[in-house]
């Protein structure tokens, strides 16, 4: 019997099928993962699949951190941006 070092639940039995010219797997629902991608890797003759995080905040401020900053009116389009005229709307 193989021994499962990792897995928090027993291992369950799923099938395989052919998606086109791709091998799929149909996962049981109490292995569902959330969203609609996931990682996969090896390990071995293991496959691991995981889900993709959606980036929070932090990650989207330490991207920001990597841009240059906009310091130069160049990096800026003119804009005709005048004063509003009056309408007479009566």
């Amino acid at each position: 019997m193989t021994r499962h070092r990792h897995a928090a639940t027993p291992p369950k039995e799923a099938k395989l099928f052919r998606n086109n010219r791709s091998q799929a797997v149909r996962i049981p629902v109490e292995f569902e993962l959330p969203g609609d991608k996931v990682l996969i890797s090896s390990e071995g003759d293991r496959l691991v699949i995981e889900p993709v995080r959606k980036s929070g905040l932090t990650a989207l401020l330490a991207q920001w951190a990597k841009e240059p900053p906009l310091d130069s009116e160049d990096d800026f389009p003119e804009i005709d941006d005048g004063p509003v005229k009056p309408e007479n709307i009566f």
